[in-house]
């Protein structure tokens, strides 16, 4: 009996079934072990393809007969071979077996029929679909267009312009088809079968993100997405580092002083084509650059390895980079704590680090930071920012790192470690980074005022926090930048301030604010009269005075009384619903000063 050997390409197409079913192949069919995992690996990541070629080998199971018989064949591969599948190492399997069966190779894929032939085995090749020269989606773009917008039901959109000056516009005059898009994605995946510089670089269920020359593509599908949607970006420059306005201070710095450099800014800004413009000088300058990225679609310089977090194992790019110690490393980029803990990593082992990240403000970057790291490590893995708007460099922050008391405290005793954020061209201080009692704080330093009233809300909340592990009453009072009185019950003073006063002590270390420990004093019963009017209730108690309105015992509300010795709440209003609920069903009504 004749044997065919059957490559993934045709069972994900259904072929082989087919062929037995219009009497076209009667014999052995020999199922590779290969096409069996990597038909498995696919499925198990949710991709339809997989699962539709295992639905083929049990259709094929059913066909058997004494005309037709199917085995399975070869060595099963190893987890890397079929990650590298595209790469021919699956492809080299199935041959194998074809020569050792002496078996008519069977195939949907042009590459494999030309290789298969090379080796000298017979081929059946099915042309499934012709591969374009030229993908549909790359006639929408000009020399302006920055990326094209396509979602089924919708008109073709792009935005034309630069990074900062783009417009969104109309690209095309018929409404797009469900199938219009579908049509689209099978080109692209076709041809990134084909094309050495096409690579498929996430697949999920319902999404596909592929990388065709220096495109990027990112295909969206329900039900994650309302419609099918493609969307294709493209960098329309590629810059050197000249071609920015820098001044010889920030180039020296990026040079010679700068160890952890984040770019950061909105989406659009230009940040990942100024890294590349860095990472491009660092490598011309005779260091060992590499980058990280997901998706890989940077344009840089073949001397710049371009790893893919996308493609690597949980770990791997640690060890990989950890063992080949490069110079600088590109993060493109940082968006979990997985990366943010990796280019910790890599910086604090003596690597330069740039990373691009979101961010919509400059001090946002360090936010970002701060979540995941020791206040005091900061500066040594962050020291420098660039923040990008509209492809130009709008601001460069510096960080550093002081003993000393921050702005808006006055007490020598407060001093304690603190990271400052400084505008780099002046000199500046914006902001100050250091723990206040259990939280690490960013403070802005603009003026006097902001200062002090940032520094009273701050010390008043970590005071409360503080005594609320002790006490469930407590008040408290900012007298100044450096005192506070602490109300709490009578009953609790003592065991508060502690034998000799170590606990309050302890406190003041801890929140580095002085402590006035004071008796909590009940609100009194207030005098007041309650009146009705139309649509208003009128409470009538001493003028001028801060009363808490209680119903039944519970806290309802604050408010002040006027000159007159008034408060007036609408009965339509929330607090007003309550009131006259509470005078149907004959609650007691208190006011408390």
């Amino acid at each position: 009996m004749k044997k065919y050997v059957v490559d993934t390409s045709v069972i994900i197409e259904k072929l082989v079934t087919k062929l037995i079913k219009e009497k076209k192949i009667k014999g052995t069919i020999l199922v590779p072990n290969a096409s069996v995992a990597e038909l498995e690996a696919q499925a198990n990541k949710g991709q339809d393809i997989g699962l539709i070629g295992l639905e083929e080998l049990q259709e094929l199971q059913k066909l058997t007969s004494k005309e037709i018989t199917v085995e399975f064949a070869g060595d099963r591969p190893t987890e890397t071979q079929i990650r590298y599948a595209k790469s021919g190492e699956i492809d080299a399997y199935i041959r194998a077996i074809a020569q050792k069966e002496k078996a008519v190779l069977i195939t949907a894929d042009f590459v494999q029929a030309e290789s298969g032939k090379a080796f000298g085995l017979e081929v059946m090749y099915f042309q499934t679909r012709k591969v374009v020269e030229k993908l549909k989606i790359e006639g929408f773009f000009d020399d302006t267009t920055m990326s094209i917008h396509l979602k089924e039901g919708c008109f073709p959109m792009g935005k034309r312009g630069l990074p900062g000056n783009w417009k969104l516009e109309k690209i095309g005059s018929d409404l797009l088809t469900e199938d219009d898009l579908i049509k689209m994605e099978k080109e692209i995946l076709e041809k990134s079968r084909v094309d050495t510089e096409s690579f498929i670089e996430i697949t999920r269920r319902s999404s596909t993100v592929i990388q065709h020359k220096n495109l990027r593509i990112v295909v969206v599908r329900p039900p994650v997405s309302d419609g099918w949607e493609i969307t294709v970006v493209r960098p329309l420059r590629r810059l050197k580092l000249e071609d920015y306005t820098l001044s010889e201070k920030l180039l020296d710095r990026l040079k010679n002083k700068a160890r952890g450099v984040v770019v950061a800014g909105e989406p659009g800004s230009g940040k990942s084509t100024f890294a590349q413009a860095v990472a491009e000088m660092y490598m011309n300058m005779g260091r060992i650059t590499k980058t990280i990225e997901s998706p890989r679609d940077l344009q840089v310089s073949n001397d710049i390895t371009q790893y893919s977090k996308n493609f690597s194992a949980p770990g791997e790019l640690h060890d990989i980079l950890f063992l080949v110690r490069p110079d600088n490393v590109l993060f493109d980029e940082l968006r979990d704590s997985p990366d943010f803990e990796l280019y910790t990593d890599l910086r604090l082992g003596g690597s330069e680090m740039i990373g691009v990240l979101h961010a919509a403000t400059p001090i946002d970057s360090v936010q970002r930071f701060i979540r995941r790291l020791d206040t005091g490590m900061i500066p040594s893995v962050l020291d420098t920012i660039i923040y990008m708007r509209g492809g130009e460099i709008e601001k460069v922050l510096y960080l550093q790192m002081l003993v000393k008391v921050p702005s808006g405290m006055t007490e020598s005793d407060l001093a304690r470690p603190v990271v400052e954020v400084l505008d780099f061209e002046t000199g500046k201080l914006e902001f100050e980074i250091y723990s206040y009692g259990e939280e690490t704080v960013v403070i802005p330093v603009n003026t006097v005022q902001q200062e002090s009233k940032g520094m009273k809300w701050l010390a008043q909340k970590a005071i409360e926090r503080e005594f609320k592990k002790h006490v469930d009453d407590v008040e408290v009072e900012i007298l100044s930048d450096a005192r506070a009185a602490v109300y709490v019950p009578e009953r609790d003073i003592a065991r508060i301030i502690g034998q000799q006063g170590r606990n309050i002590e302890g406190m003041e270390k801890n929140l580095g604010i002085s402590l006035d420990v004071r008796e909590l004093k009940k609100n009194e019963a207030a005098q007041f009269d309650m009146q009705e009017d139309g649509s208003i209730v009128r409470f009538f108690a001493e003028p001028g005075k801060s009363v808490d309105l209680h119903i039944d015992g519970n806290f309802i509300m604050t408010a002040i009384t006027s000159k007159k010795g008034e408060i007036k709440v609408h009965k339509k209003s929330e607090l007003g619903r309550k009131i006259m609920e509470a005078l149907q069903r004959k609650k007691k009504i208190e006011l408390k000063i």
